[in-house]
Protein backbone atom coordinates (compact mmCIF):
# COMPACT_ATOMS: atom_id res chain seq x y z
CA UNK A 1 0.00 0.00 0.00
CA UNK A 2 2.91 2.19 0.90
CA UNK A 3 4.26 1.42 -2.62
CA UNK A 4 1.43 2.43 -4.29
CA UNK A 5 0.94 5.45 -2.37
CA UNK A 6 4.59 6.96 -3.21
CA UNK A 7 4.21 5.63 -6.97
CA UNK A 8 0.85 8.14 -7.16
CA UNK A 9 3.05 10.85 -5.27
CA UNK A 10 5.67 10.50 -8.02
CA UNK A 11 3.03 10.56 -11.12
CA UNK A 12 1.27 13.55 -9.65
CA UNK A 13 4.53 15.34 -8.98
CA UNK A 14 5.82 14.81 -12.87
CA UNK A 15 2.21 15.56 -14.49
CA UNK A 16 2.33 19.08 -12.11
CA UNK A 17 5.66 19.50 -13.74
CA UNK A 18 4.91 19.05 -17.05
CA UNK A 19 1.83 21.35 -16.63
CA UNK A 20 4.03 23.60 -15.57
CA UNK A 21 6.65 23.57 -18.25
CA UNK A 22 3.89 23.90 -20.59
CA UNK A 23 2.15 26.95 -18.63
CA UNK A 24 5.33 28.96 -18.96
CA UNK A 25 5.90 28.09 -22.22
CA UNK A 26 2.41 29.23 -23.25
CA UNK A 27 1.86 32.18 -21.49
CA UNK A 28 1.83 35.82 -23.26
CA UNK A 29 4.23 38.56 -21.89
CA UNK A 30 1.63 40.50 -20.44
CA UNK A 31 0.80 37.72 -17.85
CA UNK A 32 4.44 36.62 -16.94
CA UNK A 33 5.75 37.76 -13.76
CA UNK A 34 9.66 38.06 -12.36
CA UNK A 35 11.19 37.54 -9.50
CA UNK A 36 12.28 40.45 -7.23
CA UNK A 37 9.38 42.42 -8.03
CA UNK A 38 10.78 43.49 -11.66
CA UNK A 39 8.48 45.64 -13.60
CA UNK A 40 8.74 46.69 -17.12
CA UNK A 41 6.97 49.47 -18.96
CA UNK A 42 6.70 47.26 -22.28
CA UNK A 43 6.59 43.80 -23.06
CA UNK A 44 7.03 42.04 -26.70
CA UNK A 45 5.38 38.36 -27.92
CA UNK A 46 8.53 37.89 -30.25
CA UNK A 47 7.39 35.69 -32.81
CA UNK A 48 10.16 32.82 -33.13
CA UNK A 49 11.69 30.37 -30.97
CA UNK A 50 8.99 30.97 -28.15
CA UNK A 51 10.64 34.17 -27.26
CA UNK A 52 9.64 37.06 -24.92
CA UNK A 53 10.96 40.34 -24.61
CA UNK A 54 10.23 43.17 -21.32
CA UNK A 55 11.91 46.30 -21.24
CA UNK A 56 11.86 49.76 -19.97
CA UNK A 57 13.78 52.61 -21.80
CA UNK A 58 14.92 55.52 -20.01
CA UNK A 59 15.95 58.07 -22.84
CA UNK A 60 17.00 60.81 -20.85
CA UNK A 61 19.57 58.42 -19.68
CA UNK A 62 20.01 56.34 -22.63
CA UNK A 63 19.23 52.90 -20.62
CA UNK A 64 17.65 50.09 -21.53
CA UNK A 65 16.44 47.62 -18.60
CA UNK A 66 15.52 44.45 -19.71
CA UNK A 67 14.72 40.68 -19.30
CA UNK A 68 14.48 38.25 -22.57
CA UNK A 69 12.80 35.06 -21.78
CA UNK A 70 12.88 31.74 -24.08
CA UNK A 71 13.52 27.73 -23.74
CA UNK A 72 16.42 26.57 -24.82
CA UNK A 73 17.03 23.86 -27.69
CA UNK A 74 17.30 21.59 -24.43
CA UNK A 75 18.28 21.23 -20.61
CA UNK A 76 21.79 21.62 -21.34
CA UNK A 77 21.32 24.82 -23.92
CA UNK A 78 21.38 28.56 -23.69
CA UNK A 79 19.72 31.69 -24.64
CA UNK A 80 21.15 34.66 -26.31
CA UNK A 81 19.40 38.28 -27.29
CA UNK A 82 22.15 40.37 -28.84
CA UNK A 83 21.96 44.15 -30.57
CA UNK A 84 23.37 44.60 -33.89
CA UNK A 85 24.83 47.99 -34.48
CA UNK A 86 25.42 48.02 -38.09
CA UNK A 87 23.24 45.43 -39.50
CA UNK A 88 20.12 43.23 -39.40
CA UNK A 89 21.68 38.99 -38.19
CA UNK A 90 23.41 38.01 -35.58
CA UNK A 91 27.25 38.43 -37.34
CA UNK A 92 28.50 40.94 -36.05
CA UNK A 93 26.10 41.75 -32.75
CA UNK A 94 26.69 42.50 -29.04
CA UNK A 95 25.20 38.97 -27.21
CA UNK A 96 23.94 38.50 -23.97
CA UNK A 97 23.82 34.82 -23.30
CA UNK A 98 22.67 32.81 -20.12
CA UNK A 99 23.84 29.40 -19.85
CA UNK A 100 24.74 27.00 -17.07
CA UNK A 101 28.38 26.59 -15.90
CA UNK A 102 29.70 24.80 -12.91
CA UNK A 103 25.82 24.14 -11.99
CA UNK A 104 24.55 28.10 -11.40
CA UNK A 105 23.08 30.10 -13.96
CA UNK A 106 25.35 33.00 -15.39
CA UNK A 107 25.20 35.67 -18.22
CA UNK A 108 28.18 36.35 -20.60
CA UNK A 109 28.90 38.64 -23.15
CA UNK A 110 29.93 38.08 -26.58
CA UNK A 111 31.07 39.78 -29.63
CA UNK A 112 29.97 37.65 -32.49
CA UNK A 113 32.55 38.01 -35.47
CA UNK A 114 30.88 35.22 -37.17
CA UNK A 115 29.13 32.61 -36.86
CA UNK A 116 31.94 29.98 -36.58
CA UNK A 117 33.49 32.83 -34.34
CA UNK A 118 32.36 34.20 -31.33
CA UNK A 119 34.72 36.21 -28.86
CA UNK A 120 33.90 36.57 -24.66
CA UNK A 121 34.53 40.23 -24.06
CA UNK A 122 33.43 43.17 -23.18
CA UNK A 123 30.56 44.79 -25.40
CA UNK A 124 30.85 48.45 -26.77
CA UNK A 125 27.38 48.75 -24.26
CA UNK A 126 27.97 49.55 -20.93
CA UNK A 127 25.86 46.68 -19.20
CA UNK A 128 25.09 46.31 -15.51
CA UNK A 129 22.56 44.05 -13.11
CA UNK A 130 23.15 41.44 -15.47
CA UNK A 131 21.43 38.14 -13.99
CA UNK A 132 19.95 34.47 -15.25
CA UNK A 133 17.53 32.28 -14.30
CA UNK A 134 16.09 28.51 -15.59
CA UNK A 135 12.93 27.60 -14.19
CA UNK A 136 9.45 25.71 -15.46
CA UNK A 137 11.53 24.92 -18.92
CA UNK A 138 12.80 28.41 -19.94
CA UNK A 139 15.73 30.33 -19.60
CA UNK A 140 15.43 34.39 -18.19
CA UNK A 141 17.92 37.02 -18.95
CA UNK A 142 18.39 40.32 -16.92
CA UNK A 143 20.26 43.16 -17.42
CA UNK A 144 20.82 47.18 -17.99
CA UNK A 145 22.31 48.30 -21.04
CA UNK A 146 23.52 51.99 -21.66
CA UNK A 147 23.36 52.60 -25.32
CA UNK A 148 24.47 56.06 -27.11
CA UNK A 149 22.36 59.15 -26.91
CA UNK A 150 19.57 59.79 -28.66
CA UNK A 151 19.28 55.65 -29.86
CA UNK A 152 15.99 55.53 -30.88
CA UNK A 153 15.49 51.88 -32.97
CA UNK A 154 17.98 48.65 -32.37
CA UNK A 155 18.27 46.09 -34.47
CA UNK A 156 17.91 42.93 -32.16
CA UNK A 157 18.64 39.54 -32.56
CA UNK A 158 17.67 36.35 -30.31
CA UNK A 159 18.59 32.91 -30.44
CA UNK A 160 18.47 29.70 -28.49
CA UNK A 161 20.93 26.57 -28.60
CA UNK A 162 21.52 23.27 -27.04
CA UNK A 163 25.07 22.54 -26.06
CA UNK A 164 27.66 24.02 -23.77
CA UNK A 165 31.01 23.11 -24.56
CA UNK A 166 33.55 24.05 -21.40
CA UNK A 167 31.46 26.87 -20.75
CA UNK A 168 30.75 28.42 -24.43
CA UNK A 169 28.06 27.89 -26.02
CA UNK A 170 28.07 25.40 -29.21
CA UNK A 171 26.57 26.64 -32.45
CA UNK A 172 22.62 26.60 -33.07
CA UNK A 173 20.82 24.74 -35.62
CA UNK A 174 19.71 26.80 -38.81
CA UNK A 175 15.98 26.37 -39.24
CA UNK A 176 13.83 28.69 -40.10
CA UNK A 177 12.76 29.78 -37.00
CA UNK A 178 16.72 30.15 -35.83
CA UNK A 179 17.36 32.54 -39.25
CA UNK A 180 14.04 34.33 -38.81
CA UNK A 181 14.46 35.64 -35.07
CA UNK A 182 15.78 39.15 -35.73
CA UNK A 183 14.12 42.21 -36.21
CA UNK A 184 14.04 45.50 -35.00
CA UNK A 185 12.91 46.91 -31.70
CA UNK A 186 11.57 51.26 -31.75
CA UNK A 187 12.44 52.37 -27.97
CA UNK A 188 10.27 55.31 -28.79
CA UNK A 189 7.23 53.77 -30.12
CA UNK A 190 7.34 50.57 -27.65
CA UNK A 191 7.05 48.09 -30.83
CA UNK A 192 9.31 45.25 -32.08
CA UNK A 193 9.21 44.62 -35.79
CA UNK A 194 10.24 41.31 -37.29
CA UNK A 195 9.00 42.23 -40.95
CA UNK A 196 13.29 42.22 -41.76
CA UNK A 197 13.64 40.01 -44.26
CA UNK A 198 13.13 36.72 -42.52
CA UNK A 199 9.80 35.71 -44.75
CA UNK A 200 11.44 36.56 -47.75
CA UNK A 201 14.61 34.35 -47.30
CA UNK A 202 12.39 31.60 -46.18
CA UNK A 203 10.21 32.41 -49.76
CA UNK A 204 13.46 31.94 -51.39
CA UNK A 205 14.48 28.95 -49.69
CA UNK A 206 11.56 27.63 -50.57
CA UNK A 207 11.42 28.54 -54.64
CA UNK A 208 15.74 27.80 -54.39
CA UNK A 209 14.07 23.91 -53.22
CA UNK A 210 11.45 23.30 -55.63
CA UNK A 211 13.40 24.72 -58.92
CA UNK A 212 16.24 22.09 -57.64
CA UNK A 213 14.59 19.58 -57.15
CA UNK A 214 12.00 19.82 -60.65
CA UNK A 215 15.14 20.62 -62.93
CA UNK A 216 18.24 17.79 -61.01
CA UNK A 217 15.67 15.29 -59.52
CA UNK A 218 13.00 15.03 -61.83
CA UNK A 219 13.22 16.80 -65.57
CA UNK A 220 16.82 15.33 -66.48
CA UNK A 221 16.00 11.71 -64.88
CA UNK A 222 12.89 11.55 -67.03
CA UNK A 223 15.10 12.91 -70.25
CA UNK A 224 17.57 10.37 -70.01
CA UNK A 225 14.80 7.63 -69.68
CA UNK A 226 13.56 9.03 -72.85
CA UNK A 227 16.84 8.65 -74.70
CA UNK A 228 18.00 5.10 -73.22
CA UNK A 229 14.83 3.43 -73.93
CA UNK A 230 12.27 5.31 -76.64
CA UNK A 231 14.98 5.36 -79.23
CA UNK A 232 14.73 1.89 -78.98
CA UNK A 233 11.25 1.51 -80.80
CA UNK A 234 11.33 2.45 -84.56
CA UNK A 235 7.73 4.45 -83.53
CA UNK A 236 9.14 6.97 -81.70
CA UNK A 237 11.75 8.49 -84.38
CA UNK A 238 12.49 10.74 -84.49
CA UNK A 239 10.13 12.52 -81.70
CA UNK A 240 12.55 10.94 -79.00
CA UNK A 241 15.06 12.69 -79.78
CA UNK A 242 13.02 16.00 -79.16
CA UNK A 243 11.19 15.29 -76.30
CA UNK A 244 14.76 13.80 -74.89
CA UNK A 245 16.51 17.54 -75.86
CA UNK A 246 13.31 19.79 -74.63
CA UNK A 247 13.69 17.54 -70.91
CA UNK A 248 17.04 18.28 -70.61
CA UNK A 249 17.32 21.92 -72.17
CA UNK A 250 14.06 23.14 -70.36
CA UNK A 251 15.73 21.05 -67.38
CA UNK A 252 18.98 22.72 -66.97
CA UNK A 253 17.34 26.38 -67.50
CA UNK A 254 15.61 25.52 -64.47
CA UNK A 255 18.37 24.24 -62.62
CA UNK A 256 20.47 27.68 -63.81
CA UNK A 257 17.70 29.91 -62.40
CA UNK A 258 17.37 27.19 -58.85
CA UNK A 259 21.37 27.84 -58.96
CA UNK A 260 21.24 31.70 -59.07
CA UNK A 261 18.73 31.70 -56.08
CA UNK A 262 21.28 29.44 -53.89
CA UNK A 263 24.17 32.00 -54.79
CA UNK A 264 21.42 34.99 -53.72
CA UNK A 265 20.48 33.05 -50.51
CA UNK A 266 24.56 32.36 -49.92
CA UNK A 267 25.28 36.23 -50.11
CA UNK A 268 22.09 37.03 -47.36
CA UNK A 269 23.22 34.56 -45.18
CA UNK A 270 27.38 35.12 -44.74
CA UNK A 271 28.74 32.40 -42.44
CA UNK A 272 25.72 30.28 -42.98
CA UNK A 273 27.64 27.36 -45.18
CA UNK A 274 26.28 24.08 -46.24
CA UNK A 275 29.18 23.07 -47.85
CA UNK A 276 28.49 19.65 -49.23
CA UNK A 277 25.43 21.01 -50.90
CA UNK A 278 27.83 24.03 -52.32
CA UNK A 279 30.04 22.22 -53.64
CA UNK A 280 27.86 19.37 -55.00
CA UNK A 281 25.93 22.45 -56.51
CA UNK A 282 28.60 24.08 -58.05
CA UNK A 283 29.96 20.67 -59.94
CA UNK A 284 26.42 19.83 -61.20
CA UNK A 285 26.60 23.51 -62.68
CA UNK A 286 29.54 23.20 -64.09
CA UNK A 287 28.94 19.52 -65.50
CA UNK A 288 25.12 20.25 -66.99
CA UNK A 289 27.18 23.47 -68.84
CA UNK A 290 29.44 21.22 -70.21
CA UNK A 291 26.67 18.64 -71.55
CA UNK A 292 25.06 21.71 -72.84
CA UNK A 293 27.68 22.74 -75.03
CA UNK A 294 28.61 19.45 -76.10
CA UNK A 295 25.96 18.96 -77.98
CA UNK A 296 27.37 21.90 -80.76
CA UNK A 297 30.15 19.47 -80.76
CA UNK A 298 28.56 16.17 -81.62
CA UNK A 299 30.06 14.51 -84.15
CA UNK A 300 28.18 13.02 -87.35
CA UNK A 301 27.55 9.51 -86.99
CA UNK A 302 30.12 8.11 -89.32
CA UNK A 303 32.29 9.74 -87.66
CA UNK A 304 35.38 8.14 -86.08
CA UNK A 305 35.34 10.07 -82.96
CA UNK A 306 31.47 9.53 -82.72
CA UNK A 307 31.98 6.65 -80.42
CA UNK A 308 34.39 8.80 -78.34
CA UNK A 309 31.23 11.64 -77.72
CA UNK A 310 28.75 8.83 -77.31
CA UNK A 311 31.09 7.78 -73.76
CA UNK A 312 31.74 10.91 -72.63
CA UNK A 313 28.35 12.30 -73.23
CA UNK A 314 26.04 9.41 -71.92
CA UNK A 315 29.01 9.07 -68.53
CA UNK A 316 28.70 12.61 -67.65
CA UNK A 317 24.80 12.60 -68.06
CA UNK A 318 23.98 9.57 -66.07
CA UNK A 319 27.16 10.88 -63.19
CA UNK A 320 24.61 14.31 -63.15
CA UNK A 321 21.77 12.65 -63.08
CA UNK A 322 23.04 10.75 -59.44
CA UNK A 323 24.51 13.28 -57.95
CA UNK A 324 21.80 15.91 -58.77
CA UNK A 325 19.43 13.35 -57.01
CA UNK A 326 21.65 13.17 -54.06
CA UNK A 327 22.14 16.90 -53.90
CA UNK A 328 18.21 16.98 -53.36
CA UNK A 329 17.86 14.94 -50.37
CA UNK A 330 21.28 16.98 -48.65
CA UNK A 331 18.58 20.10 -49.63
CA UNK A 332 15.33 18.90 -48.08
CA UNK A 333 17.85 17.79 -44.82
CA UNK A 334 18.75 21.39 -44.72
CA UNK A 335 15.05 23.04 -45.76
CA UNK A 336 13.49 20.54 -43.02
CA UNK A 337 9.77 20.42 -45.28
CA UNK A 338 7.35 19.17 -43.59
CA UNK A 339 7.48 15.07 -43.88
CA UNK A 340 4.73 14.51 -46.57
CA UNK A 341 7.36 16.19 -49.46
CA UNK A 342 10.05 14.77 -48.57
CA UNK A 343 8.03 10.89 -48.61
CA UNK A 344 6.58 12.29 -52.00
CA UNK A 345 9.64 12.92 -53.65
CA UNK A 346 10.91 9.33 -52.27
CA UNK A 347 7.57 7.72 -53.78
CA UNK A 348 8.49 9.54 -57.49
CA UNK A 349 11.69 8.86 -57.44
CA UNK A 350 10.69 4.57 -56.47
CA UNK A 351 7.98 5.54 -59.20
CA UNK A 352 10.85 6.31 -61.44
CA UNK A 353 12.70 3.82 -60.73
CA UNK A 354 10.43 1.41 -61.17
CA UNK A 355 9.60 2.81 -64.74
CA UNK A 356 12.97 2.57 -65.82
CA UNK A 357 13.37 -0.76 -64.51
CA UNK A 358 10.49 -2.40 -66.39
CA UNK A 359 11.88 -0.36 -69.49
CA UNK A 360 15.39 -1.60 -69.95
CA UNK A 361 13.78 -5.41 -69.51
CA UNK A 362 11.18 -4.68 -71.99
CA UNK A 363 13.97 -2.94 -74.23
CA UNK A 364 16.22 -5.57 -73.80
CA UNK A 365 14.08 -8.00 -75.32
CA UNK A 366 13.08 -5.81 -78.01
CA UNK A 367 16.73 -5.78 -78.96
CA UNK A 368 17.94 -9.40 -78.54
CA UNK A 369 14.66 -10.36 -81.00
CA UNK A 370 15.94 -7.62 -83.95
CA UNK A 371 19.18 -8.49 -83.38
CA UNK A 372 18.21 -12.22 -83.66
CA UNK A 373 15.80 -11.77 -86.42
CA UNK A 374 19.01 -9.52 -88.47
CA UNK A 375 20.77 -12.17 -88.10
CA UNK A 376 18.37 -14.86 -90.03
CA UNK A 377 17.81 -12.54 -92.43
CA UNK A 378 21.76 -12.46 -93.34
CA UNK A 379 21.96 -16.07 -93.28
CA UNK A 380 19.17 -16.90 -95.84
CA UNK A 381 20.66 -13.70 -98.34
CA UNK A 382 23.27 -16.23 -98.67
CA UNK A 383 21.61 -19.07 -99.61
CA UNK A 384 20.88 -19.02 -103.50
CA UNK A 385 17.00 -18.63 -103.62
CA UNK A 386 16.92 -21.19 -107.16
CA UNK A 387 19.00 -24.41 -106.45
CA UNK A 388 18.77 -24.55 -102.74
CA UNK A 389 22.85 -24.43 -103.07
CA UNK A 390 24.96 -22.12 -100.38
CA UNK A 391 27.02 -19.82 -102.17
CA UNK A 392 30.80 -19.00 -100.55
CA UNK A 393 30.96 -16.59 -98.11
CA UNK A 394 34.55 -15.46 -100.15
CA UNK A 395 35.80 -16.00 -103.76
Amino acid sequence: MARLHQSLVLVALFCLSLLRIQTSLSLTCSSQKFTKNRLYTHCNDLPHLGSFLHWTYDSDKSSLQLAFIAPPASSSGWIAWAINPNSTGMEGSQALIALNENGSMTVKTYDLVSYKSIKQTELIYDVSDKEAEYEGGVMRIFATISLPKNTQVLNQVWQVGSTVVNGTPSIHAFQPENLNSKGTLDLIKGQSDTSSGGNSRLRNRNIHGVLNAVSWGIMLPIGIMIARYLRTFRLFHPAWFYLHVFCQVSGYAIGVAGWATGLKLGAQSKGVQYTTHRYIGITLFCAATLQVFALFLRPKKDNKYRSYWNVYHHGLGYGIVVLGIINVFKGLEILDPEKKWRLAYIILIIILGGIALFLEAVTWIVVVKRKSSESKKAYDGIIDSTNGRQHPLTN
